[in-house]
C-alpha cells in the first residue's frame, strides 16, 4: 500500500490564519470598479465552458506589438492583448479618470505584512517536519514482512514537467532541422497524459514538422486536432491553411485564412497570405472561364464534317490535348459534356480524331477517380479495352495509355485537387478495377484482336496486377486473377505463330505471357498457393495433350516451353508429366518444320532448365548435334545450336571445367556470328544466334573472337534496335560476359590450398579475363557503338525490358564508365540520359551499379552538359541512395563527390539535396575513419553552406558543427585543412554572429587560424585571412584579441607581400584595427 499525509492541526491552524489575513487584505482594495480596471495589463487566469483552463500573462507578450500592452477578450482562448483605445472601447472605460489603484502604507499594512512572513515561514517548517515523519512511516509499511517492498496499489502520474520538458526538447530538435526527431518528442509527450491545452499545442507543432516534411496530408490532420482542442489556435489554422493549399484545396485554405485575419487584424503575415491564395483562386477562375468558349470550339470545329482532312481541325485536336494536360483544363472539359462529345469523335472510327480523343480522356483522368470512373460509365469499360485491340498500331498504344492512367487513378487515388468531392462518389475503386481486368482477360483469347493489342493487354497486366511490394500482404488480386485467367494466359503462351485458326500473335506475345506467368508465380505467399497454381498448369496441359490429337500436342509442349522461361517450376514439373519428354524426342526427329520447331525450343529450354530430368544431361548432346548437322532447314540447325551451347556453358567462367573438346566452343560461337550477320534469315531466327553468344561468352576465347569481329557486333546492336524486343536479354548477358561486369570474387590463398589439399575442385579464371584484356575489350565495344544500342533498349516500353535485363544493362554501364578516358565517349553518345531510369527502377543492385555510374560521370565531366535541362536534378535521388551504410565506401565517396559538384553549380540544386535529407548522412560521414570520405563529406558541407538553411543549423543553439570545421582547419591532411576553412570563411561571411563563437569552441582557434595564415599553400592562406577578416569586422572585442597575439605580426608580413587576394585580406584586417583604434599605422602610412 501507499501512504497519505495528512495535514495536522497546526497546519489547519496556520491555514485559516492566513487565509484571514488574505481575506482582509482583499477587503480593503476598493471595489467601485472592477479589478481589470485598476490592472490593465493583467490578462487573470480563465476558465472556459468546457473546463479548459488558460493561465494568465502580462501584455504585450513577445508575439505583440509595443503598443498592444493592454488585455483584451477574456473569454477568447484566455485573452488577447490590444492597444488603449480598444481596451477602453471594449470595457466603456476611461483610464485617464480613474484614480490610482490603492497603496497599503502606514503601520497596519507592516505589520501585516511582517505577520504574512512569519506564518509563511512557520508553515514551511512545519510542513516539512510533517512530511518527514509520514516519509518514514510510509518506508515502514512499504515493506512485507520478509522485507521487500510491496507493490504500489496504483501507478503514480507523471508530473506535467515531463509533458513541458519534452516540448521543449521537440522546440530545440525543430530549432536544428531534425525534424523526425521533434515529431517523436511530441508523440512522445501526447502519450504522457498531457491536459487539453497542451495537446493543442502538441498536434500544432506535429503538423508544423509535417509540413517541414513536406507530409501535407498528415500536417492538415494534426493541425485540424489541435483546433478541435482549442478553436480560436491561430497558428493552428493558419498551418492547416499551408497545409490545404499545398494539398490544392484552396477554397478550404482561405477559409481558415479568414478567421486567422478575424482573430488577428493586424498581422501582416496572415494578411499577406490571404492576399497570395486570394490571387490563387482568381487566377483559377478567371483560366477556367475564358476556356468555356474555347472548348466549345473546338469541339465544333472537330465534330464538322466540313472541316474533314484541314488543317485547322488538326490544330483543333492539339489544343484539346494540351488544354486537358492542366487540371484546371481537364475539370471544365468535363465538367461540359467533354466525354460524350469524345465518345462521338471514338465513333468516327478516324485514326487521328480517335489519338485526340484518346489523349484527351488520359488527361481527364490523370490522378482523379470520380472522373475515371464517371468517364468508364459513359464509354463502357468494354468499349474502351476493345479500342486495344484495332490494328492501328497507334490507336492501341494510346488506348493502352489511358488504361495505365485509369488503372492509376483507381489503384493510387487522387494527388491533385478536388480530394473533397470525390469521397461521397468512390468508396471502394476495387469492382472497377477488376471490371478492368477482367475485360482484359477476355481481350487475350478473343479472335480478330491484332496481336499489338494483345501485348498491350499482357502488358498492363504485368503492371497492375502483381503486389509493388513484398511487403504488401495483400495479394488478393493475383489469386483472383489465376482463378478467373490463369488458362487464358496460359493459351496465348501455347499459341503457335500464325498458323491458320489460331490467336494472331507477334514475336513478343508468348514471352510477354511467360513474365506474367512468372510475376503471378513470384507474387504466390504459400505453399498452398503455389500447389493451386501447379495444379491449374498441368490440367491445362493435359487438356491439350491427352485425346486433342497431333495438334493438341504441339499446343501442350509450346504452352511448357512458356512455362520455362517464366516460372521454371512449374515448368519443370510439366515436364515431368507423363508422355512429355517422349513426345518432345518424337517430334524432334518430325519432317515437319513447324513441329520440329515447338519440339526443339521445348528441348532448348529443358536443357537450361531441368535440374531434377537427368534424362535432359545423359541424352541431350547427342540429340542435339545430330538435329545440328543433318538438319536441312537453318531455324532448325539454329536452335539445335543454343542447345549444344546452353550445356556446353554449364561451367560457366570456371576456365578448368570444359564440357566439350577443346575448340568446339570456338566453332559453335563461329557459326552463331555467321547467323548473326546473315541478313536473309529473318529477325526471329537470328535472336537464337545471340541467345547461343550470351551461353558461349562465359569463354574468354570466345569474348576476344566476339569483340574483334566488327560486323558481328554491328549486327548484334542492330538487331537489339529492331522489334523483336525478346532478343534484349540476351543482348544484355552477352556485354555482361564481354565487359566481365558480373560479380566475381578473388578466392582466398589460403582456402585454395585448403581445397586443393582436401582433392576438392579449385575455381580457375581463363587468362583472357585479367583486367587488361577487359579493358581492351571496352575500348573495343565502345568504338562499335555499344552506348547508343543500349540507349536504345532502355527506352524500350515493352515487358520484355524486366527488371533483371535492367540490372544487367546497368552493370555494363559501370564497366564503360570505369576509365575515366572512356567516359566522355559515352556521354556524347547518350549515355547519362539512359542511366536515369535504370538508376530509379529496377532490383536494388541494379539501381545501386547505375547510380555509382551516375557518380563516375558527374565527377568528371559538367554536369550540366552530361545531364541538360531537368535532368539533372534526377541525379540527385540516386546519388543520395549510394550515402546509406549498405554501400561500400568507394560508393559513399564518389556519391560525396558527385554532390559536391552539384552543390556548386545552383541554389536549385542545394535544395534539391536538402530536400532528399542528404545532410544529416554527409555530417555522419565528416567522422569516417577513412581519410579521403570523411574529406569528400566536409567538401561536400562546404559547398552546402551556401544555404540558408545549412547555415542556420551551424547558427543553431548546441550544435558541435562549427567546432568540427575548426578543428579539421587545423588537421595535417591539406585537402581536408582547405575543404574546412573553405566552409569557415563562408559561414563567416554570411553570418557574422558565428564569428563570435569561434573563439568559444575550442582553446586552440587562434593557433589554428595562425596556422592558416602561415601556410606555404595560397589557397589555405586565402581562406584562413578571410576567415580572419570576417572576425575582425564582426566585432571589436575580437579583433582586440586578435592584435594582441602574434596575428598582428603575421598580417603585417602577409600585407607588405606581392598584389593578391591575401594580400588584399590581411591590409583590410589592419585597416579595421586601425578604425578601431587597436592599432596606430607607422609613420609612412603602412
Amino acid at each position: 500500500m501507499g501512504f497519505q499525509r495528512r495535514p495536522g492541526p497546526l497546519l489547519t491552524g496556520l491555514s485559516v490564519g492566513l487565509l484571514l489575513l488574505f481575506s482582509w487584505m482583499t477587503l480593503a482594495q476598493p471595489t467601485s470598479l472592477s479589478a481589470l480596471a485598476h490592472h490593465p495589463h493583467l490578462c487573470q487566469t480563465a476558465w472556459d465552458a468546457d473546463g479548459h483552463h488558460y493561465p494568465g500573462f502580462f501584455c504585450p507578450r513577445l508575439s505583440d506589438t509595443p503598443e498592444e500592452a493592454y488585455c483584451c477578450h477574456l473569454q477568447a482562448l484566455g485573452g488577447s492583448c490590444c492597444t488603449r483605445s480598444e481596451f477602453e472601447a471594449l470595457h466603456q472605460v476611461n483610464l485617464s479618470a480613474l484614480p490610482p489603484p490603492h497603496v497599503f502604507r502606514g503601520p497596519g499594512p507592516l505589520l501585516a505584512l511582517g505577520l504574512y512572513r512569519l506564518l509563511l515561514v512557520a508553515l514551511m517548517t512545519a510542513d516539512l517536519v510533517h512530511f518527514c515523519r509520514g516519509r518514514g512511516r510510509g518506508r515502514d509499511l512499504g515493506r512485507s514482512s520478509h522485507g521487500r517492498p510491496s507493490r504500489p496499489s496504483a501507478a503514480r502520474p507523471l508530473p506535467a514537467s515531463s509533458v513541458e520538458q519534452l516540448r521543449k526538447d521537440g522546440n530545440e530538435l525543430f530549432k536544428c532541422g531534425d525534424y523526425e526527431g521533434a515529431l517523436t518528442a511530441y508523440t512522445q509527450a501526447l502519450g504522457l497524459g498531457a491536459t487539453p491545452q497542451d495537446q493543442a499545442i502538441l498536434h500544432r507543432n506535429r503538423a508544423a514538422c509535417h509540413l517541414k516534411l513536406e507530409d501535407y496530408d498528415k500536417a492538415e490532420t494534426e493541425a485540424s486536432k489541435a483546433i478541435e482542442k482549442d478553436g480560436g489556435d491561430v497558428k493552428a489554422l493558419y498551418r492547416r491553411s499551408q497545409a490545404l493549399e499545398k494539398l490544392g484545396r484552396l477554397d478550404q485554405a482561405v477559409l481558415d485564412l479568414q478567421r486567422c485575419v478575424s482573430l488577428e487584424p493586424k498581422n501582416k503575415v496572415f494578411q499577406e497570405a490571404l492576399r497570395n491564395i486570394a490571387g490563387q483562386i482568381q487566377e483559377k477562375v478567371g483560366y477556367m472561364s475564358s476556356t468555356d468558349s474555347k472548348v466549345e470550339q473546338m469541339f465544333q470545329i472537330l465534330l464538322d464534317p466540313q472541316e474533314k482532312g484541314t488543317e485547322k481541325k488538326q490544330k483543333a485536336s492539339q489544343n484539346l490535348v494540351v488544354l486537358a494536360r492542366e487540371d484546371a483544363g481537364a475539370e471544365k472539359i468535363f465538367r461540359s459534356n467533354g466525354v460524350q462529345l469524345l465518345q462521338r469523335l471514338l465513333d468516327t472510327g478516324e485514326p487521328d480524331l480517335m489519338l485526340a480523343a484518346l489523349r484527351t480522356l488520359v488527361g481527364i483522368c490523370s490522378e482523379h477517380q470520380s472522373r475515371t470512373v464517371a468517364t468508364l460509365s459513359v464509354l463502357g469499360t468494354r468499349r474502351v479495352v476493345s479500342i486495344l485491340g484495332v490494328e492501328n498500331q497507334a490507336v492501341s498504344l494510346a488506348a493502352c495509355h489511358l488504361l495505365q492512367v485509369m488503372f492509376d487513378a483507381l489503384k493510387e487515388g487522387v494527388k491533385k485537387g478536388f480530394r473533397g468531392k470525390e469521397g461521397a462518389i468512390i468508396v471502394d475503386p476495387a469492382r472497377e478495377l477488376k471490371v478492368l481486368i477482367s475485360n482484359l482477360l477476355e481481350l487475350l483469347t478473343e479472335v480478330g484482336v491484332s496481336g499489338q493489342g494483345r501485348d498491350s493487354a499482357l502488358t498492363l497486366l504485368i503492371k497492375v496486377v502483381p503486389r509493388k511490394s513484398p511487403k504488401d500482404p495483400n495479394n488478393s488480386l493475383t489469386l483472383w486473377v489465376i482463378d478467373q485467367g490463369l488458362k487464358k494466359i496460359l493459351e496465348v503462351g501455347g499459341s503457335v505463330q500464325d498458323p491458320p485458326g489460331e490467336l494472331t500473335v507477334t514475336a513478343n506475345s508468348r514471352m510477354s505471357a511467360s513474365i506474367l506467368l512468372s510475376k503471378l508465380f513470384d507474387d504466390l505467399k504459400c505453399d498452398a498457393e503455389r500447389e493451386n497454381f501447379h495444379r491449374l498448369c498441368e490440367n491445362y496441359i493435359k487438356s491439350w495433350f491427352e485425346g486433342q490429337g497431333l495438334a493438341g500436342k504441339l499446343r501442350a509442349l509450346q504452352t511448357v516451353s512458356c512455362l520455362l522461361q517464366g516460372p521454371c517450376d512449374a515448368g519443370n514439373r510439366a515436364l515431368e508429366l507423363s508422355g512429355v519428354m517422349e513426345s518432345v524426342i518424337a517430334l524432334c526427329a518430325s519432317e515437319q518444320e513447324q513441329e520440329q520447331l515447338v519440339a526443339v525450343e521445348a528441348l532448348i529450354h529443358a536443357a537450361g532448365k531441368a535440374r531434377r530430368a537427368s534424362f535432359i544431361t545423359a541424352n541431350g548432346v547427342s540429340l542435339l548435334k545430330d538435329l545440328y548437322r543433318r538438319g536441312e532447314k537453318d531455324s532448325i540447325r539454329i536452335r539445335a545450336l543454343v542447345g549444344l551451347c546452353k550445356l556446353g556453358s554449364a561451367g560457366g567462367t570456371d576456365f578448368s571445367m570444359k564440357q566439350f573438346a577443346e575448340g568446339s566452343t570456338l566453332k559453335l560461337a563461329k557459326q552463331c556470328r555467321k547467323w548473326l550477320c546473315n541478313d536473309q534469315i529473318d529477325a526471329g531466327t537470328r535472336r537464337w544466334a545471340v541467345e547461343g553468344l550470351a551461353y558461349l561468352t562465359f569463354d574468354a576465347d570466345v569474348k576476344e573472337e566476339f569483340v574483334e569481329d566488327e560486323a558481328a557486333l554491328k549486327a548484334l546492336f542492330q538487331l537489339s534496335k529492331s522489334e523483336e524486343r525478346s532478343v534484349l536479354f540476351a543482348v544484355a548477358s552477352a556485354l555482361v560476359n564481354c565487359t566481365n561486369s558480373y560479380d566475381y570474387e578473388e578466392p582466398d590463398p589460403k582456402m585454395v590450398e585448403l581445397a586443393k589439399y582436401a582433392k576438392q575442385h579449385v575455381p580457375e579464371q581463363h587468362p583472357k579475363d585479367k583486367p587488361s584484356f577487359v579493358r581492351a575489350r571496352v575500348k573495343k565495344l565502345l568504338a562499335a557503338g555499344v552506348v547508343s544500342a543500349m540507349t536504345c533498349m532502355v527506352k524500350t516500353e515493352s515487358p520484355v525490358l524486366t527488371n533483371s535485363c535492367r540490372e544487367l544493362l546497368s552493370r555494363v554501364f559501370l564497366a564503360l564508365v570505369e576509365e575515366f578516358e572512356d567516359r566522355g565517349t559515352v556521354v556524347a553518345q547518350g549515355g547519362g540520359k539512359a542511366l536515369l531510369p535504370l538508376a530509379l527502377e529496377g532490383t536494388d543492385v541494379g539501381q545501386t551499379k547505375a547510380a555509382q555510374a551516375l557518380a563516375k560521370l558527374t565527377i568528371t565531366s559538367n554536369p550540366e552538359m552530361t545531364f541538360p535541362g531537368e535532368r539533372i536534378y534526377e541525379v540527385v535521388r540516386p546519388l543520395v541512395s549510394l550515402l546509406h551504410l549498405n554501400c561500400s565506401g568507394l560508393q559513399n565517396f564518389e556519391a560525396l563527390m558527385a554532390l559536391t559538384n552539384l552543390a556548386g553549380i545552383s541554389e536549385r540544386l542545394r535544395q534539391k539535396i536538402l530536400k532528399e535529407r542528404a545532410v544529416p548522412m554527409i555530417e555522419g560521414y565528416m567522422f569516417e575513419e577513412h581519410e579521403m570520405i570523411r574529406r569528400a563529406a566536409t567538401e561536400c558541407m562546404c559547398n552546402l553552406a551556401m544555404s540558408t538553411e545549412v547555415q542556420d543549423l551551424f547558427e543553431a543553439t548546441g550544435s558541435d558543427r562549427l567546432k568540427l570545421l575548426v578543428l579539421y582547419s587545423g588537421e595535417d591532411d591539406e585537402l581536408l585543412r582547405r575543404a574546412a576553412a573553405g566552409g569557415l570563411a563562408m559561414l563567416t561571411s554570411t553570418r557574422p554572429s558565428l564569428c563570435s563563437r569561434i573563439p568559444q569552441v575550442t582553446t586552440h582557434w587562434l593557433e589554428i587560424l595562425q596556422a592558416l595564415l602561415l601556410s606555404p599553400n595560397q589557397e589555405l592562406q586565402h581562406r584562413g585571412a578571410v576567415v580572419v577578416l570576417n572576425m575582425v569586422e564582426a566585432s571589436s572585442e575580437i579583433a582586440s584579441t586578435l592584435m594582441e597575439s602574434e596575428m598582428l605580426e603575421i598580417l603585417s608580413v602577409l600585407a607588405k607581400g606581392k598584389e593578391s587576394p591575401v594580400m588584399r585580406a590581411a591590409a583590410a584586417c589592419l585597416g579595421k584595427a586601425v578604425e578601431y583604434g587597436l592599432i596606430i599605422p607607422s609613420q609612412d602610412g603602412k
